[in-house]
């Protein structure tokens, strides 16, 4: 007698049968499957041995079951997405889940480099400075009605420039005769003393401090020698080609104020009408 070659599983006789060996011993084909075989996550059938078998995480599924769940491609030989459990060829996730380059109207593909800014999103390569037209990667840009500038052609095309050195202000200023200017332009014509913050006052268009005004311009005090400058309310008193500081107003001989009183001129000096008639 032959000695007996049953299937490890239905104990049936495999003489002239097709089968399979596997470490516990002999199978039939319909055993093998039922016993090893795993269930395609697609069509929920065995996959058999004599088919290819394709798997992706912990699922499998026949070489023919495994595409695109939108547009049914196969996804056996192609670069394909998972999104959600659904498996998606490149082209239909960009579709459904990429955006579009807000500049070329293009898919920005999964993985690659992008740029995003309220609400839009550019290819790195397209997001260009509105001015320069270079890419404006990762500097720093200054959006304006649509439009993007790197920060030096913001600054060209749109900043304020100061009236004396004409430079763009970025930052800070002063104005001056409705013009901007750098504090640090806004210098005294005559010592260059920094203008900003202080109290000045101009000839011709061009800023003077009070000391220099006063020294190159104001009328000097027939009495105190020093220069009427009338700045900070400071009043005085012209009589003819003199002038007296209101506090310098006073009669020679008593120096009562004469600021608003009746005087009389004494030469180079004034009297009042007491020191006057007394002096007669």
């Amino acid at each position: 007698m032959s000695e007996a070659f049953d299937c490890a599983k239905c104990n049936e006789s495999l003489y002239g049968r097709k089968y399979i060996q596997t470490d516990s011993g002999p199978y039939c084909v319909p055993c093998y499957d039922n016993t090893f075989a795993n269930t395609c996550a697609e069509c929920q059938e065995l996959i058999g041995h004599d088919s290819r078998e394709l798997f992706y995480e912990d699922r499998h599924f026949h070489e023919g079951c495994f595409r695109c769940c939108r547009c049914q491609r196969s996804l056996a030989d192609e670069p394909f997405t998972c999104q959600d459990s659904e498996l998606l060829c490149n082209d239909c996730y960009c579709s459904a889940f990429s955006s579009q380059c807000s500049a070329c109207g293009e898919t920005v593909m999964p993985g690659s480099r992008k740029l995003e800014y309220g609400g839009q999103t550019w290819h790195e390569h397209c997001f260009l400075c509105s001015g320069c037209e270079q890419p404006l990667g990762s500097r720093s840009f200054v959006p304006d009605k649509g439009a993007h500038y790197c920060v030096p052609c913001y600054e060209n095309k749109f900043a304020p420039r100061c009236a004396r050195c004409s430079k763009t202000l970025t930052q800070g200023g002063v104005t001056y005769r409705d013009q901007p200017w750098h504090r640090e332009c806004l210098v005294c014509t005559g010592c260059k003393t920094p203008l900003a913050g202080q109290q000045f006052t101009s000839r011709e268009d061009d800023p003077y401090c009070v000391t220099c005004f006063g020294e190159l311009f104001a009328p000097k005090c027939s009495s105190c020698k020093r220069p009427i400058t009338g700045l900070g309310g400071g009043k005085y008193v012209s009589f003819e080609d003199r002038h007296w500081h209101h506090s310098c107003f006073s009669c020679a001989r008593c120096s009562t104020s004469l600021v608003g009183q009746g005087f009389v001129p004494d030469g180079d000096q004034v009297l009042c009408q007491g020191c006057s008639q007394a002096a007669a």
